[in-house]
Order: C-alpha cells, then structure tokens, then sequence
C-alpha cells in the first residue's frame, strides 16, 4: 500500500468521496471551496485507490482534518487507521500542533481509539449527528 499527498482534489479522490458520502450516505454537499486549499491524501492497494482523506490548516499550527473515506470492501482492515496516522504525521512534519476533526457520531469510537477526544458539542450535517474531536501532537514554542 502506498498513500499520496495532493495540494488540489485528485480525481481518485473526488471518486471515493462520492461512492461513499454521496451514494453510500446520502450527503449532497460533500465537496466545498475547503477542497481548492486542503492537502489531500489517497491510498493505493497497488494501483487502486482506496481511501482517502483531507487536512488543512485553521489557525496557527492547527489543523483539521476530514473527508475519511474507505471504499466499503476495504473496510475493517485498518485502512482509516493507516490513512489517519499518515495525516497526523504529515500535519506534525509541517508544524502542527493540534488536531481537529468534525466526526460521524458513528465514527466517534474509532477516532477515540487514535487519542481523539470530544470537544465540541453534537450538532447535525445534513441530519446527521457530528461531534467536534480534538487531539494534541506537540508542544506550543
């Protein structure tokens, strides 16, 4: 497995966002103007992209990151986790120092397992619930 890093939305990774939040989810505003100044990562199982996710910077060595996504038959084989740690690494490799991140309510045990912890309050995309997660991966200067 191999995983890339784009500063504009690649074509693989615009296809996995939509097969999974549109077609899968039913969201229908899955892509925004955040994508035209995000890095974004795409993992490959060979050839193949599978996964993908985005981060961008919100404030002064803090970043957020989002749009997670597996294709469904990868699922359950630690491929979200591959992808989460090759952004944190990649948002520590540049400077950051905090984490943010706008997750599923379904997705909240996952991210908790990665030392995310809630700090936000539950409100709803598209009706359905998110929580706002924070994680801290170094020290102010």
């Amino acid at each position: 497995m191999i995983i890339k890093l784009y500063t504009e939305l690649p074509k693989e990774s615009y296809e996995i966002r939509k097969k999974v939040f549109v077609e899968e989810q039913g969201f229908k505003n899955e892509f925004d103007d955040i994508d035209k100044s995000s890095t974004h990562l795409v993992l490959y199982d060979k050839e193949i992209p599978i996964a993908t996710c985005r981060f961008f910077q919100s404030s002064y060595k803090e970043y957020v990151i989002g749009r997670i996504a597996v294709i469904k038959q990868y699922r359950g084989q630690n491929i979200g986790s591959q992808l989460l740690v090759s952004a944190e690494d990649e948002i520590r490799r540049i400077g950051g120092i905090q984490i943010f991140l706008h997750s599923q309510d379904k997705a909240r045990k996952f991210y908790e397992k990665h030392g995310y912890s809630c700090c936000g309050k539950m409100d709803l995309d598209e009706n359905c619930p998110h929580i706002w997660m924070c994680k801290k991966i170094g020290e102010k200067e």
